[in-house]
């Protein structure tokens, strides 16, 4: 062991600077946060979005079209996938409950069915919407429609 081997024992050094602590720890006055300014002041919190008093990027991008706040939006489900759950589970009816055991759908969303493919069960199906052709394929294969 020689003098370039000497390390202080473990926990015995502070890695933490402690700031504001009087004139003679060399970080008191100021305590680091520099002079005058909204940073040195206690409270200060920077908005989101905030580019030091420049024109924000959400602001200075134009904005184009109409964001229509009534929307209502479903999770669309298509004739073929209710088939496909029919044939595999062997089920009589649909309601989104089963659709969100099953994987179909996410929960707390409304259901839309849609006519894309083909159905050939006779199935019982409940839904928050459902499209014409959607309707009209469920009951012409003798099943029933249910809206919520």
């Amino acid at each position: 062991m020689d003098l370039s081997n000497l390390k202080p024992a473990k926990g015995s050094v502070r890695t933490r600077k402690r700031i504001g602590r009087g004139e003679g720890s060399g970080s008191g006055d100021t305590a680091t946060r520099g002079h005058k300014g909204a940073k040195s002041r206690a409270g200060h919190s920077k908005k989101p979005g905030f580019e030091g008093g420049q024109m924000p990027l959400a602001r200075r991008v134009p904005k184009y079209g109409f964001k229509n706040r009534n929307r209502v939006a479903y999770q669309a489900i298509n004739l073929d996938a209710l088939q496909k759950l029919a044939d595999e589970k062997g089920l009589l009816t649909i309601d989104p409950d089963i659709l969100i055991r099953n994987g179909l759908v996410s929960k707390n969303e409304l259901v839309k069915v849609l006519g894309r493919g083909k159905l050939t069960a006779k199935v019982d199906v409940t839904a928050h919407a459902f499209s014409d052709t959607a309707a009209k394929a469920i009951e012409a294969a003798g099943g029933s429609v249910n809206r919520l």
